[in-house]
């Protein structure tokens, strides 16, 4: 994979606020999901690119990064370039909504509630079974998570939510 800057259709306005998820719950949320060098992991509304920028250079996985933002996306593409890890990750500019998440083994999101429960559907219609999906801070209304882990940094309390994709015929 290249750090190449490519693009899905744009929505035309942002669903969510960029706000970076800390350091501590990238390694957490990637810990969480098992994350090994096999993985694809896919980040949707990656922001600077960090979690699949963590996934590259500490377990080896590949991954792929989708922002609306293209500043996000040029900040991405640079902070994968200093980690040396372009040849591992990708990121495109474009709408999660639209975009082909299919390849991916993993999926992680720091996303709104409104928004996780809109990408639901999607999850369920285009993963494949076993896939593991991390969200911080937000759940999945009624599909309740396999694992739910709460971090507290700085004052603060960050939930970790995790699924694992189940079979066609099992799915909520």
């Amino acid at each position: 994979m290249t750090g190449a800057l490519a693009q899905v259709t744009p929505q035309k306005e942002l669903d969510v606020p960029y706000v970076p998820t800390p350091e501590r719950v990238v390694e957490e949320m990637l810990r969480i999901a098992a994350v090994t060098k096999d993985d694809v992991v896919y980040d949707l509304g990656s922001g600077d690119g960090r979690i699949v920028i963590t996934a590259a250079r500490r377990y080896g996985a590949r991954g792929v990064g989708i922002d609306l933002d293209p500043d996000r996306i040029r900040e991405a593409n640079e902070n994968a370039r200093k980690a040396g890890v372009t040849d591992r990750v990708r990121f495109i500019q474009g709408d999660l909504f639209a975009a082909d998440i299919r390849p991916a083994t993993v999926v992680t999101l720091y996303l709104l509630p409104d928004v996780n429960l809109r990408l639901r559907p999607k999850l369920l219609r285009e993963l494949r079974p076993g896939t593991r999906v991390v969200s911080h801070n937000y759940d999945m209304g009624d599909w309740a998570p396999q694992k739910s882990v709460t971090l507290n940094l700085d004052g603060r309390e960050h939930r970790i939510y995790f699924w694992v994709i189940p079979p066609r015929q099992e799915r909520p």
